[in-house]
This record gives structure tokens, C-alpha cells and sequence, in this order.
């Protein structure tokens, strides 16, 4: 089974410190956030199995973080983490779709209990993607090329390979660039050129003979980024 990764949004330091070591301790991979802004970035761009939210946050509240995921990751699971005056927000944060809560303060064993079971109630994250089927070919992620029907094979990089199977995993989803580079580059994204990004999709387009000009497979979608068609469209 791989590795889940968990994404933990606490403002008070030594609390975060905790939840993040006794995660990483059990197995887990753990990213992490103490600002409310940040931490919604995070939320919506990078790519984990399950969010941890306090509601107290500075910058942006829980609710306000909680509500923005739904709207774009409706079946991702999330646990809140309230103080004991919080009943509210806690009620708020359900009505909105949290999958359970833990109350401050809580104790290591509980928390990796309730993480353990939500997780395992959850839907499953999509799976890898292994292929991509063309209308005139197949994209082999394994072997790094594209096969095409007339017997031509095209070799793609490594990154090209990894830019590729991450916008399959989300077809006839517009991507952004800035979680392009945090999720196939894994650099933080703020503050950095996006060109890169615009030179490997056109790459990827000469291989996939897909029209530059008007391209049907790989598609840019003017202020959001670039998007994977789905199915027939390919």
C-alpha cells in the first residue's frame, strides 16, 4: 500500500510540531501549514490523502478553507480540529462536509484512530495512471514513450513523463502552473518563472501531434492553465 500523505493546518506551533511528528512517526507523509492563506493554497494545490484543520487561523479561517475545498475536491477527507468552546464552528464544519473532529486537547493514540478511520471509510484517491490511450496510439508511462498505430515510437523524458501522468490523473480538469510546479517539479512555486512549464507542454505537443495551433489534446485554458482531454477527445 503506498505511503498517504496528510496535510496539517494548525497556527500554535507546538501543537502542529506534535500532530506532525506523531504522524510522520506512524507512517505517514506529512505536509504542513501554521497560516490560513497558505494553508489553503495547499489544500487545493497540492496533492494528499487527507486534511487536518484547525479553525482558528490567521489569514483565513477553517470554514472558509473548508469551504473553498469542497467546492473543488468534494470527496477529499477532512478532520477538524476545534478547542472545546468551538461547538459551532464544529457543527458548521460538518454541515459543510467534514468527515469527523477532534477536540483540543487530544491525545496522540485518538487522533491516529480517527485519522485511521476515516481514511479507511473514504473513497479511494484515483489511481496511478499506467497508460494513455490516443486516437492513434498509446502513451506507455512505464517505458517513458508513445507508440503509435503506424509503428513510429516517440521516447519521452523523464519529466515529460511525469508532467504528462500528473494532467492524465486529472483529465478535463484546467491545471495551473503553480501546482504543476509544486506537484512535478516539487518546488515551491511562489516567485517562480512558469516558463518551463510552457516549454515542456509544447514538447509534449510535438509528440502527441497535437496541433499547436489549435490543439485538441493537450489544451491550454486561457488564466487557469493547461488540461488533459478526456476520452474521445484524445
Amino acid at each position: 500500500m503506498p505511503i498517504q500523505t496528510i496535510l496539517t493546518v494548525e497556527d500554535d506551533a507546538p501543537i502542529r510540531r506534535g500532530v506532525v511528528d506523531a504522524l510522520t512517526y506512524a507512517g505517514y507523509t506529512v505536509l504542513e501549514s501554521g497560516h490560513g492563506v497558505e494553508g489553503c493554497q495547499m489544500a487545493l494545490r497540492r496533492q494528499f490523502d487527507l486534511l487536518l484543520l484547525d479553525m482558528v487561523l490567521p489569514g483565513k479561517t477553517g470554514l472558509e478553507i473548508l469551504r473553498e475545498v469542497r467546492n473543488v475536491r468534494p470527496t477529499l477527507p477532512v478532520i477538524i480540529l476545534s478547542a472545546r468552546g468551538e461547538e459551532n464552528d464544529r457543527v458548521s464544519g460538518l454541515r459543510l462536509g467534514a468527515d469527523d473532529y477532534v477536540v483540543k486537547p487530544f491525545s496522540v493514540n485518538e487522533l491516529l484512530a480517527r485519522v485511521d478511520a476515516v481514511l479507511r471509510r473514504s473513497p479511494a484517491r484515483p489511481s496511478d495512471v499506467e497508460e494513455l490511450k490516443l486516437r492513434d496510439g498509446l502513451v506507455d508511462f512505464a517505458r517513458c514513450e508513445i507508440r503509435y498505430d503506424d509503428g513510429n515510437r516517440v521516447e519521452l523524458s523523464e519529466r515529460e513523463q511525469q508532467l504528462l501522468r500528473y494532467l492524465a490523473r486529472h483529465a478535463g480538469r484546467a491545471v495551473c502552473r503553480q501546482e504543476l510546479l509544486e506537484n512535478v517539479w516539487q518546488i515551491d512555486a511562489r516567485g517562480v518563472s512558469t516558463r518551463t512549464i510552457d516549454m515542456h507542454v509544447a514538447r509534449l505537443r510535438e509528440k502527441l501531434r497535437d496541433d499547436p495551433d489549435e490543439p485538441r489534446v493537450l489544451v491550454t485554458v486561457r488564466g487557469r492553465g493547461y488540461m488533459l482531454a478526456k476520452g474521445d477527445d484524445l
